[in-house]
């Protein structure tokens, strides 16, 4: 098992999007690249924090690579929109690796520098890739968000 971490908007939508996935064992959503102790949500949408919210996948690489979980995260937001995806604004929401390894770091270069090269975006790539750091886990309303409200809807 292997453990990935991801910043791509709000973290309800990275984390189904990585649920989704082949090879994914586990997810949770939370907080990381800030400089404040134990975060609350309402803490990190103030933007007083310096977090992101963030996904972490652990992952089996024997069924999926982590090149293949980069592809799903280059495909799930904007990465050349600066603190910002869709309607959320803020640092909170930017597009940021945080990498566990030096393998990962090498990887997640490799992959965006291709993806730069590559023509698909007019605008600059802004996907930050940094070292993990203290991983704060959001409340139990926060995961698997997306799945909770559509096992609550009527039939």
């Amino acid at each position: 098992m292997e453990t990935a971490t991801f910043g791509s908007g709000c973290f309800w939508g990275t984390e189904a999007a990585f649920r989704a996935t082949k090879g994914v064992v586990s997810t949770s959503v939370g907080y990381m690249g800030g400089h404040f102790e134990n975060p609350s949500y309402l803490d990190v949408l103030s933007r007083i924090t310096g977090h992101a919210e963030v996904c972490q996948v652990d992952y089996d690489p024997n069924v999926v690579s982590y090149a293949e979980l980069l592809e799903v995260f280059w495909r799930i937001h904007d990465p050349t929109s600066l603190n910002r995806q869709g309607a959320d604004r803020g640092e909170q929401y930017r597009s940021v690796i945080f990498c566990h390894t030096s393998e990962q770091i090498q990887t997640a270069t490799q992959s965006r520098d291709d993806l730069s090269r590559s023509g698909k975006y007019e605008k600059e790539i802004v996907t930050e890739i940094q070292p993990a750091s203290e991983y704060w886990l959001a409340t139990d309303d926060h995961q698997q968000y997306f799945e909770k409200k559509q096992k609550a809807r009527p039939v």
